[in-house]
């Protein structure tokens, strides 16, 4: 009987969980819906007591059809989102809401609330920002930390624990507090660097007014590199998730870097002699997350990093990114007038909505070229611009609106919303290739997958070769090759990625769109700058 290992998804939307064989065969799969509050405008809200609990029927699911023996299972792992979690007396949840109710007790990644504690923290611009791309964004962990201490004091006075979820995971299955590398040096300023074995810089939390995060082990000062093992599953979280227990557990990580693991495999078996300074892992869902490692660090405006060990042990990861993809192509679609002629329309093609506006726009384009979108143009930071112009305040632009209501139009403005995300890719890439990088292969992986169009455009948008993964689910393999770590399965995490990635389809650029691309981009470009000018206008204004 062959060895079985879990990856443990939690994204923003819900908990997925992956069976894998050791030669990373994926056997089955589960998922549970989670619940999200949204209290506030930029509030994102969730409760670990939800997820966890999610997370227990997800593995339910993914043993349901008999494909799965639970006894074969020997190493799980969990990625999640970089999210926060407060835990107050009896390391219970406690309100980070608000609304006062405990169990809203996560903060998630998305979550803006902390925007002007985010730029008191660069106005005094210390020195650990360096390694998260010069500037620290509302989505990372600190200026959260100070919003609630400012906020909510009864739970800054009486919260026990603050945690990523990933780390929260891996506490509630092995009963370990065993921070991650991955989620402290991305998100909470750990310097995974220093000859030490790193450490936090006592400064910088002092400097904001939140050193005593530190007092009895709230957070712990020492954090453990990716593809270690944390302990095993407790009887008693064996007995909530439905497994035995004494599985090993891996090391927490990050959701997107899961998908940086289970897509850059492939990359080691490419038979390129620096593979890694010519490849990017692009991991897609409800945002997306770029991902690039190199042997020393460099430091790149606008793109979080460099982070050390933060998902492979001895390198340094840049993390370029874009707070709104998947969902923003939703709320393009769903907000406009025509998109229940749209529901009906592909429902009566038995098709899905994705796959009928490609259908649409892809016949547009054989008959009248790309000049289709010449009137149509998205600037697409909606939800603002993590990389690499590193802006919470921008916003979205679109140019060409018109008066027509029908499917046909809301086809184009979904294909120039996509070309737009792939613009804001090529212009991450760009700043990194300028930057020591040389990248010219994406690999990718995540809920974009699924859309063919998606990725013509992100190839010859960038000009690069798109690799996708032979596993259909890369997040979830990444997390099952540290389950296999955590076992013993493979004695390191090259030695595990090689064994368990294998490259799926190739998808290369069509050389011919080369020029209306490179108009379309300096479009794009040149919008973020005049809404530069609109806001330095508007900001002369008495309010």
């Amino acid at each position: 009987m062959e060895n079985i290992y879990l990856g443990i998804d939690v994204g923003t939307g819900g908990v997925r969980v992956g069976a894998f064989s050791q030669t990373g065969r994926m056997l089955n799969k589960g998922d549970c819906p989670i619940k999200t509050w949204r209290p506030q405008t930029n509030f994102v809200e969730q409760s670990s007591e939800d997820i966890w609990q999610a997370t227990g029927k997800a593995i339910q699911s993914c043993l349901s059809e008999g494909a799965v023996n639970p006894t074969a299972i020997k190493g799980m792992a969990f990625d999640a989102t970089c999210s926060l979690v407060a835990l107050g007396r009896g390391f219970e949840p406690i309100t980070i809401s608000p609304t006062g109710n405990n169990d809203q007790n996560v903060l998630v990644w998305m979550d803006h609330r902390a925007t002007e504690e985010t730029e008191l923290i660069n106005s005094r611009n210390h020195s650990v920002l360096q390694y998260v791309g010069g500037k620290i964004s509302p989505e990372m962990e600190p200026p959260k930390l100070m919003w609630l201490k400012n906020n909510l004091k009864n739970t800054w006075k009486n919260g026990r624990k603050f945690m990523d979820l990933a780390d929260y995971l891996v506490y509630r299955a092995s009963g370990n507090d065993f921070r991650s590398l991955c989620t402290t040096v991305c998100k909470w300023t750990y310097l995974g660097h220093e000859e030490d074995g790193g450490g936090y810089d006592p400064s910088f939390f002092k400097e904001n007014d939140i050193e005593e995060l530190f007092d009895n082990d709230r957070v712990p000062l020492k954090s453990h590199p990716i593809g270690g093992c944390a302990g095993e599953l407790t009887k008693e979280a064996a007995d909530e998730l439905g497994l035995p227990e004494g599985i090993a557990i891996g090391v927490g990580i990050i959701d997107a870097h899961a998908g940086g693991l289970g897509s850059l495999g492939a990359a080691l078996n490419s038979g390129d002699d620096d593979p890694f300074n010519h490849a990017i892992a692009l991991i897609g869902g409800t945002s997306s997350c770029h991902l690039a490692v190199s042997e020393s660090p460099r430091f790149i405006d606008g793109v979080w990093g460099p982070y050390f060990g933060a998902m492979f042990p001895g390198m340094w990861l840049n993390e370029g990114g874009q707070s709104a993809t998947g969902s923003l192509i939703d709320l393009i679609i769903q907000n406009n007038g025509s998109y229940n002629d749209l529901v009906k329309a592909a429902q009566s093609e038995e098709t899905d909505i994705y796959s009928y506006l490609n259908d649409i726009v892809e016949k547009e384009m054989s008959r009248n070229g790309l000049e289709i979108f010449n009137d149509h143009h998205v600037l697409p930071y909606f939800h603002g611009n993590r990389s690499p112009r590193a802006d919470a305040a921008a916003r979205g632009m679109m140019s060409g609106l018109n008066l027509n209501q029908n499917v046909n139009e809301l086809a184009l403005w979904y294909g120039a919303t996509v070309q737009a995300i792939s613009y804001g890719t090529r212009h991450i890439i760009e700043a990194m290739n300028g930057q020591g990088y040389a990248i010219d292969t994406i690999y990718m992986s995540g809920g974009h997958l699924k859309n063919s169009f998606f990725i013509q455009q992100q190839a010859d948008i960038t000009g690069c070769t798109v690799i996708t993964p032979e596993a259909p689910e890369a997040v979830l393999l990444g997390g099952a090759i540290l389950a296999a770590l955590a076992a013993g399965e493979y004695s390191s995490l090259n030695d595990g990625m090689k064994n368990m990635c294998r490259p799926g389809g190739t998808v290369q650029p069509d050389r011919s769109t080369h020029s209306f691309h490179e108009i379309r981009y300096e479009v794009f470009l040149e919008m973020y700058e005049f809404q530069k000018k609109i806001h330095k206008k508007m900001s002369t204004t008495n309010r």
